[in-house]
């Protein structure tokens, strides 16, 4: 039997890199995937790979600044497979690495609405769900940035720093009712997230950069897909409430 035979899952940021890698290995494992992306084509591509393979998934096209588009990313799983068992908010953006003194309100409002309020919303949204089942997985992609101080920008590190803390919220106070919500800080993966970087800001880059030298390597998104599996499954049934650090030992320093 596999790992998550028959479950459903909601997989954000899945047309690509750790999202479309997550996605992947959930549908292998037997997860019917709901791959959601705001490129409505990658998506489709994700699912194809999926098919290919043997697994089964449907692709949505998802802005999740948008409370409309999560939505209809959760009326898709409850039409197209009648509940959902699995949420991983993997959606998120870069900012520009700038130091606080030049933040704009509009980088912070637009990382914060993309890596941070949508983790509320979309969890506001599945909390329900899983009440009534009584059981339910939460999995937020944070960061090593929203652990340490300057791995990227001021409002990158505040953004993912919220995330973690609003995993560690729910994850306790959602234990009573066989709901786990669990983060993953990864380190260096090799994804597509620098392409959100439009004019990196020189001081706040390089101040960013200072500790890459540390570094022992970038992983690939399998690597953190991996974890993903074990605690989207019962095998880490008594894990909730942890953000786990996937870095190659970089923050261990």
């Amino acid at each position: 039997m596999k790992i998550l035979d028959g479950k459903v899952s909601i997989v954000t940021g899945a047309g690509s890199g750790m999202g479309r890698a997550i996605a992947k290995i959930y549908a292998r494992e037997g997860s019917f995937v709901v791959v959601a992306d705001v490129n409505l084509k990658t998506a489709e591509e994700t699912v194809k790979l999926i098919e290919d393979a043997g697994g089964k998934g449907c692709a949505v096209l998802v802005d999740v600044t948008k409370e409309e588009d999560i939505k209809k990313m959760f009326d898709c799983a409850i039409e197209k497979y009648g509940t959902l068992d699995i949420l991983v908010n993997n959606a998120g953006i870069m900012d520009n690495f700038e130091p606080a003194e030049d933040m704009t309100d509009e980088l912070w409002d637009k990382v914060f609405a993309v890596n941070t309020t949508s983790v509320m919303r979309t969890t506001r949204r599945a909390l329900p769900i899983f009440k009534e089942k009584g059981k339910g997985v939460i999995i937020n992609i944070t960061s090593a940035g929203g652990l340490y101080g300057s791995r990227a920008g001021a409002a990158y590190t505040a953004s993912k720093h919220a995330v973690t803390g609003f995993t560690h919220n729910v994850g306790f106070q959602y234990a009573l009712l066989g709901i786990r919500c669990n983060a993953i800080a990864p380190g260096a993966v090799k994804t597509n997230i620098g392409s959100t970087i439009t004019n990196p800001d020189e001081f706040g880059s390089s101040r960013a950069m200072a500790g890459m030298s540390l570094n022992p390597r970038s992983g690939e998104p399998e690597e953190v897909a991996e974890v993903a599996l074990f605690l989207a499954s019962d095998k880490s049934s008594f894990v909730n409430g942890e953000t786990v650090k996937v870095d190659g030992g970089w923050t261990a320093y």
